[in-house]
């Protein structure tokens, strides 16, 4: 009699398993949330020791339901659970799950459920974030001024710049003046291009950053004043540039002029005005 309580007992949670696992219930137990870097190893950890009888399911959620990828006796790798393969690997002592040289597609749920005598379930929200590219600072060619107006000098002394980050997703990207946050923009899960403007004075002194980031990594790219905003290429430089070399120019000819034009009056010997004499006196 006690053998006979003792399946029925067994039986019902083994029902209570398989609702589980295929998400009759809501998901009341805890979550623990893990990220990681894409091609790292990240470990699922039960915190506990099997006894013998235990029972053990790791499920993932795909398409809104959950797909079962390991139990204590194996690793099932199935058409829905592909991207795991030669990935996944049990602990046996505690049943911990790790998945070795993650992708970022194996973002997602994981549901973990324990039989002994009660079902014991833990679930975890594992974010993997692929590589960070180096932002690039270049000119911002499209940000000139039309106007002729005073606005036009005031925008020609400042410098326009453009950083860009080429497909990412799930990152913010930054421009930094020291420490101080100057503006920021981010993208969600579509993987996209994004660009940050600034402007800053031609001669500015100030240390700039432009910073790409997302939860677990960083890039950096600083900022080279002298060489993407030298004194000389703004247009109102340009125009004062160009004054002063056409006045030096013609004061310069005037000097040479004015030096010969006197140098030659010396030089005419006495009672010889009026006379012509092209170059010098025939004997």
């Amino acid at each position: 009699m006690s053998g006979y309580v003792n399946m029925v007992y067994k039986s019902f949670f083994l029902c209570l398993w398989i609702w589980f696992s295929y998400g009759v219930f809501g998901d009341t137990d805890v979550m623990q949330a893990l990220s990681v870097m894409e091609g790292d190893s990240v470990t699922l950890n039960t915190d506990v020791n099997l006894q013998k009888d235990d029972q053990i399911l790791w499920m993932f959620k795909v398409n809104n339901s959950f797909t079962r990828i390991a139990d204590r006796q194996k690793i099932y790798i199935g058409n829905r659970t592909v991207t795991f393969r030669n990935r996944l690997q049990m602990d046996s002592q505690t049943g911990s799950m790790t998945i070795r040289n993650i992708r970022t597609e194996h973002s997602g749920l994981y549901k973990l459920q324990i039989i002994r005598d009660d079902v014991t379930s833990k679930s975890f929200s594992v974010d993997v974030y692929g590589p960070l590219p180096i932002p690039i600072i270049t000119r911002d060619a499209s940000n000139s001024s039309s106007s002729s107006s005073s606005s036009e000098r005031s925008s020609a002394s400042r410098c326009a710049l453009l950083c860009s980050a080429l497909n990412v997703s799930r990152v913010n990207l930054s421009w930094y003046k020291g420490n101080s946050l100057l503006s920021s923009i981010s993208v969600s899960d579509l993987s996209i291009s994004l660009s940050l403007p600034l402007e800053v004075e031609y001669q500015d002194k100030n240390s700039y950053s432009c910073v790409l980031n997302n939860p677990i990594s960083n890039q950096t790219q600083h900022l080279d004043i002298t060489q993407l905003c030298p004194t000389s290429t703004g247009p109102f430089q340009q125009s004062q540039t160009m004054v002063l070399l056409i006045s030096f120019a013609v004061v310069l000819v005037l000097a040479i002029v004015g030096a010969i034009y006197f140098n030659c009056r010396r030089r005419k010997p006495a009672g010889s005005e009026g006379k012509y004499y092209p170059f010098h006196r025939i004997k």
